[in-house]
């Protein structure tokens, strides 16, 4: 049995548009979550006041 899909231009364009944001919006997600961690791992050390008594 052969199912032919059909899908309009409009549908087709309206996927490709949420196939690409949901990927992107995972990149994103998961690209934060990683600054997170390194940043929790790796701190700078903290700069010395430049209040200096004169």
């Amino acid at each position: 049995m052969i199912f032919l899909l059909y899908i309009d231009p409009g549908s087709g364009s309206y996927l490709v548009q949420v196939i690409v944001a949901a990927v992107l919006g995972i990149a994103f997600f998961f690209r934060n979550i990683k600054n997170y961690i390194k940043a929790f791992f790796y701190r700078s050390p903290k700069k010395p006041d430049d209040k200096s008594e004169a």
